[in-house]
C-alpha cells in the first residue's frame, strides 16, 4: 500500500516518527509549551473529514513554573505542532 502524502507541522515541514516537536498543552486553566517525541502518526475522521494526528511522548521540558505531573503519551493535532529537530531517536531509517 502506498503513502498518499506526508504529515506536516503548521509551517509546512514534514514530521515523522522520532522527531522532536514543540506543542501547546493544557495545564489546569492555562496553556504551556512542551517538547515531545513523535511516537505515531495517524488520521482521525471527524464528521467525514480526515485530520492528521500525532501520538507524542512528552520529554518533560515545559514552560511554566510547575513541573509536569505525568509523562503519559498524548494525542495532538499535527496543525498545532512545530518541528524542532528531525530524527532524534534514529527511528526514521526503519520504515519511513
Amino acid at each position: 500500500m502506498s503513502k498518499r502524502g506526508t504529515i506536516t507541522d503548521y509551517a509546512g515541514e514534514a514530521v515523522y516518527r522520532g522527531d522532536l516537536i514543540n506543542y501547546s498543552s493544557r495545564c489546569e486553566n492555562g496553556v504551556r509549551v512542551a517538547d515531545a517525541i513523535i511516537r505515531e502518526t495517524y488520521f482521525a475522521k471527524v464528521d467525514g473529514r480526515k485530520f492528521p494526528m500525532l501520538k507524542v511522548q512528552p520529554t518533560g521540558t515545559d514552560s511554566g513554573h510547575e513541573p509536569r505531573k505525568t509523562l503519559r503519551a498524548e494525542h495532538v493535532a499535527a496543525t498545532h505542532v512545530r518541528l524542532l529537530r528531525s530524527n532524534v531517536t534514529g527511528e526514521q531509517g526503519e520504515d519511513n
